[in-house]
């Protein structure tokens, strides 16, 4: 039985020049030199504590990784993160789908943050022209060109357009590597059927990014260090866009997960951090080190000296370091984002903050003289 799909060709998209939006990233920039807020003394002895953590880690060649939901993009602090990576501090980034697209929207318009309510109910929240068909299209290109979900946007961020290849090449790609290579022989057809459809012109397709300098991407791109994107099918408002490709963002978001892992696997005496990612970070990270556990017990060894700090916005008084795992009758238990991490081995702590004071106080610390 075939059930009935709904047909996102009927829908009427707006230019994204028309919608309103609540940031604006020129104003709202937070510079590396604006003072935290709002930190317990007890959240400073934590972040002295990972400032320690990193600078060995870094002294030995180990990852540092930086795991944030969206909302450190919409909180404008691009030049803070930006400066992490520039300075060597972080080896490694990784966001969600939303991430992704703040950060090409605050690059493309400086601008971003819809109105959701208001939008939902006039039928309009995510159906913008320009950012679903870009990050649609760059993640076909990057999936054809074998990059990841992050890697494809950052790239397209960074040299300003695309490059789109001749039909004929497509087609020739497809039928010589249908049998040694099917994947891709599949996204050189995936990319053909989009170019064909919606009428893009071959060669280089320039699309202005006029606001570059506070692309996390981009900087990531230039600087060769991962970023990748880990997104959920329908979470993002890039899937309301008829370009939008299921077998090209499998594509590129499973070569990002495979990319992360790789860092993971170097995590021993080195240091993860989780800020305000109740989901996605700690669901990919235990699979991940599921899978590096087992090849690392193959080699007769194991991963057992990482450090995590989980950085979020509720209050736990649970002592997880000291007190372990708690009953299920306590709330604390049910923190998905703690619990997860407990598991993972290694030495974890949670420190409630804004993603804003506590990547202000960390840059600050790392810094410090």
């Amino acid at each position: 039985m075939l059930y009935q799909k709904f047909d996102r060709n009927q829908l009427i998209i707006k230019k994204l020049a028309k919608r309103k939006n609540k940031v604006n990233i020129e104003k709202g920039s937070i510079p590396v030199t604006q003072k935290p807020s709002d930190i317990s003394d007890e959240g400073l002895l934590l972040i002295d504590k990972t400032a320690t953590r990193i600078k060995s880690a870094r002294k030995e060649n180990r990852s540092v990784i930086l795991a944030f939901g969206a909302h450190t993009i919409k909180n404008c602090m691009a030049p803070v993160l930006i400066a992490l990576l520039e300075e060597g501090w972080i080896t490694h980034l990784a966001t969600n789908g939303a991430g992704i697209i703040h950060d090409w929207e605050f690059a493309f318009q400086g601008e971003s943050s819809e109105d959701v309510r208001m939008n939902v109910e006039k039928g309009e929240f995510g159906i913008w022209e320009e950012t679903g068909f870009y990050i649609n299209l760059a993640i076909l290109v990057g999936a054809f060109e074998g990059l990841g979900y992050g890697e494809s946007v950052g790239k397209m961020i960074y040299n300003g357009g695309l490059k789109i290849p001749r039909i004929s090449e497509l087609h020739d790609v497809a039928i010589n590597n249908i049998s040694r290579n099917p994947d891709l022989a599949a996204s050189a057809l995936d990319l053909s059927s989009a170019i064909q459809r919606f009428g893009i012109p071959e060669g280089h397709l320039k699309i202005d990014h006029p606001f570059k300098k506070y692309s996390v991407q981009a900087a990531a791109y230039r600087l060769g260090i991962p970023f990748t994107g880990h997104p959920m099918i329908g979470h993002d408002i890039i899937y309301n866009h008829p370009l939008n490709s299921g077998a090209a963002i499998g594509r590129t978001s499973l070569s990002d997960f495979l990319c992360y892992s790789q860092s993971v696997s170097n995590i021993d005496k080195g240091v993860y951090m989780s800020v305000g990612s109740a989901v996605m970070s700690p669901m990919i990270f235990e699979k991940a080190l599921a899978m590096v556990q087992n090849i690392k017990i193959q080699e007769h060894t194991h991963i057992n000296d990482h450090y995590m700090l989980v950085v979020d916005l509720a209050r736990s008084e649970w002592d997880w370091q000291k007190d372990g795992e708690p009953p299920v009758d306590n709330p604390a238990y049910y923190l998905r984002f703690c619990k997860t991490f407990y598991r993972m081995g290694g030495e974890m702590h949670y420190m409630k903050a804004d993603n804003r004071d506590f990547l202000l106080a960390l840059y600050q610390k790392l810094n410090e003289r």
